[in-house]
């Protein structure tokens, strides 16, 4: 089993990004902090030899971003000397909680680095998203219809039969007749699975949030969408990795 090591980048080599339609500059925002209840430890314990935040990171540079910035609480993630364009910002205690939501996180660093234009939220716990759904996010924004631009994944489409209760009230989550239809007659379903998230920094900051009308979507394998919150999260991905020939070389290992 893979043991933690002190981070140090300094061994991550910058490659040519991904040839790609989407020519605008823009910032990945990849969020991590020390504390973890289901795997202590677990954005900088190693994976496929590399600190598992550093795939977030060896992904956007992948993806062509100008630039690349760490929000932290962790002291050798700061304290570390990291390759060109990407750049640690220290996060405040009180944004380090359990209870914390991302919001709050990607305002400080959208008010406190002075970021513009467009930005690409990647978390470190979505290690198998590849940099094509970077850019996929990216073309899809792009377009100008949406103010949230998010990857999502196949769901068991037999939760449109379930309702939430209201004073001894069923109270259906979509359409009443999805409640009593067979679920092979179900539409597809989709969830949210945290790995890309794109929006303009003014729109967000305007907005106070994530929160809008204007979602847009695109869709990764399910493979593509694991998500690490445990020990066992964590050697299922290994597991996936290495059956996928390991991570791109792009970011390296570190020492």
């Amino acid at each position: 089993m893979p043991r933690e090591r002190p981070v140090d980048p300094r061994t991550a080599p910058v490659t040519p990004p991904v040839t790609t339609a989407v020519r605008a500059p823009w910032t990945a925002l990849v969020p991590l902090r020390a504390g973890s209840k289901g795997l202590p430890g677990k954005n900088t314990r190693l994976l496929a030899g590399r600190p598992l935040y550093l795939h977030a990171v060896a992904q956007a540079l992948e993806a062509g971003a100008s630039r690349v910035i760490l929000s932290t609480d962790i002291e050798a993630v700061l304290q570390a000397a990291h390759p060109p364009g990407v750049e640690a910002l220290r996060r405040p205690a009180q944004l380090c909680a359990d209870d914390t939501t991302m919001g709050p996180v990607v305002l400080h660093v959208l008010r406190d680095a002075a970021v513009q234009g467009t930005v690409v939220l990647l978390q470190p716990t979505s290690p198998l998203r590849r940099a094509q759904h970077i850019l996929q996010g990216l073309a899809l924004h792009a377009q100008g219809r949406h103010e949230l631009v998010m990857s999502v994944t196949g769901a068991d489409r037999g939760v449109l039969k379930w309702g939430c209760l209201e004073e001894g009230r069923f109270v259906p989550l979509a359409q009443a007749r999805h409640v009593f239809s067979n679920r092979q007659s179900l539409p597809p379903v989709v969830r949210p699975n945290g790995a890309v998230y794109v929006f303009d920094a003014a729109g967000f900051q305007r907005r106070g949030g994530f929160e809008t009308e204007h979602i847009g979507a695109f869709e990764m394998d399910a493979d593509a969408s694991q998500d690490i919150d445990t020990l066992a999260d964590f050697e299922r991905c290994e597991r996936l990795l290495a059956a996928r020939g390991g991570p791109p070389d792009t970011a390296g290992s570190s020492a």
